[in-house]
């Protein structure tokens, strides 16, 4: 079983637009309701590619009922822990650009903390735990440290997807995996990464400090894949992108599906790629079938420079 953690999901309504004019009257082409939340993106698309996947995470109010209720719709598992509060409303405005607006969330209290740390501790050893996004100020800065202490001792598997110290502090614990973007990962390094191969030297850091395998996203420039063993390089496949939102999360939840499923670290790194190219090539999310036709699209290379000699 694969778990995602959502410490603040949100209801994402999401408007199209055919122009947007500033301090006038604008009626939308289009409006959705969309879950949204990191972690709930990688439940969402590793069930669309036939994996077992559950969401966890905090919900309240009528929004958390309809962000419930949405995923139950597409067939995603979710026990989420239900807190005083609404879940928040993200607005996305897409009108040539994509303008996202996000709340702040509901406040989470210690008890109810607490009791998502007891579903991690229930978790059984096979099991892998993906924690993503930021954690609400309500929460302990070390939220996600925590939880991946949790996992070691249960002897359950967890990945990252998260920024500055909170991804830091949980190397560590032997991350199964970790995915900063470059931008991330040279905050991290404090220096500056200009090309994949860059990022392949600079991603050893991380498997020095514990991390047992890194992919360094770097938008149409492709990725990167590291582990003790091995480096590879990939391309993006070329496609008009038509949003950025749940790319990274597509990519986390394509990688998992295939190594859960028995893949050499080669074709899960390039059917991670392959989702991720395909939710950024879309609308929404991506389904199996638009991952599975962008596979042949990208090819993955090794890079001896990146690999301990």
């Amino acid at each position: 079983m694969i778990y995602t953690v959502t410490l603040n999901p949100s209801l994402d309504y999401l408007l199209s637009f055919d122009s947007l004019a500033a301090g006038s009257l604008n009626r939308a082409a289009e409006a959705r309701y969309l879950p949204g939340g990191k972690g709930i993106n990688v439940a969402q698309v590793l069930t669309s590619l036939g994996g077992d996947a559950t969401a966890l995470g905090f919900t309240g109010g009528f929004t958390g009922r309809e962000l419930e209720r949405l995923l139950a719709h597409s067939g995603v598992r979710s026990d989420f822990i239900h807190v005083d509060g609404d879940t928040r409303v993200n607005v996305k405005i897409r009108a040539g650009q994509e303008t996202e607006i996000n709340a702040a969330g509901p406040a989470i209290s210690k008890l109810q903390f607490r009791k998502l740390a007891d579903q991690v501790r229930g978790m059984a050893a096979g099991d892998v735990l993906v924690l993503s996004g930021s954690i609400p100020a309500s929460l302990p800065a070390d939220a996600y440290e925590q939880l991946a202490d949790i996992c070691r001792t249960a002897g359950c598997r967890f990945t990252v997807d998260a920024e500055g110290s909170a991804l830091r502090k949980t190397l560590k614990y032997r991350p199964l995996l970790v995915k900063p973007n470059h931008h991330e990962l040279a905050a991290l390094i404090g220096t500056a990464i200009r090309t994949k191969e860059e990022a392949a030297l600079h991603a050893r850091t991380l498997i020095d400090e514990g991390a047992e395998q890194v992919i360094v996203s770097l938008a149409g420039e492709g990725a990167v894949y590291v582990s003790a063993e091995e480096t590879y390089l990939a391309n993006a496949p070329a496609g008009r992108v038509r949003g950025s939102v749940g790319a990274g999360d597509s990519m986390v939840a394509g990688f998992l599906a295939a190594a859960t499923a028995g893949k050499s670290a080669a074709e899960a790194f390039r059917a991670g790629i392959a989702a991720g190219s395909a939710t950024a090539f879309s609308d929404r999310l991506c389904t199996a079938e638009e991952a599975a036709a962008l596979i042949p699209r990208i090819t993955v290379t090794q890079f001896e420079g990146g690999d301990r000699k």
